[in-house]
């Protein structure tokens, strides 16, 4: 008995499903405007261990162009929030810090591999951007007294639900590789720096 009704239930599930992909009253659209409202950054200790590891509250917005149902690039930008944790480098620990804030931007190539006009869309995207470090709050105790701007680059992908025809939500993942630089403060950014975002957000799209 009970895994009849499971049958039934799976199989109702797909048909509507299919049904919302007949009736074309969800899916991408043209244009997507995504709002991220929620999320987190962490970033791994680097190679060496001279620089620690750490996470950040993140938050940010995308404007996604869909070029057809296949492949789609977006504009995306955002930061992270500091907020006060406890880490180590090398022997030295820090307690309560604040971490520095960081303002995020990205161009993207977007491919949705069972396209963008249905209810529920999985895709992979990658991109080239900037990351720049904020000397904001008390960080100075960082090393982090400028702005400083590093080269990033980020792979990804997750899945969006369309409700409607106009509105949907969505929920991304994005593996980030931060260039070092000579002029970076000794808390981030002389090494290759790896990071790790997850967001939800609301997608509004025209």
């Amino acid at each position: 008995m009970t895994r009849n009704i499971l049958v039934l239930l799976v199989a109702f599930a797909l048909g509507a499903g299919s049904a919302y992909g007949q009736e074309g009253t969800a899916g991408a659209g043209r244009f997507e405007i995504g709002a991220f409202p929620g999320g987190a950054m962490f970033f791994t200790e680097s190679g060496s261990g001279n620089e620690p590891d750490f996470g950040n509250y993140a938050l940010g917005g995308s404007l996604t162009y869909n070029v057809n149902r296949l492949f789609a690039v977006e504009g995306e930008g955002g930061g992270t929030v500091g907020i006060r944790q406890n880490f180590t480098r090398g022997s030295s620990a820090f307690f309560d810090q604040r971490t520095p804030g960081m303002w995020m931007y990205s161009g993207n190539v977007v491919v949705n591999p069972g396209g963008s006009d249905r209810a529920f869309v999985p895709y992979a995207t990658g991109g080239v951007g900037g990351l720049t470090m904020c000397p904001c709050g008390d960080v100075e105790t960082l090393g982090v007294s400028r702005y400083e701007t590093y080269l990033t680059g980020n792979v990804g992908g997750g899945l969006k639900w369309f409700s409607t025809e106009h509105f949907g939500v969505r929920g991304d993942y994005r593996f980030f590789a931060v260039r070092n630089k000579d002029s970076a403060p000794w808390f981030f950014g002389n090494e290759n720096r790896f990071g790790h975002r997850v967001q939800a957000g609301l997608m509004f799209t025209y």
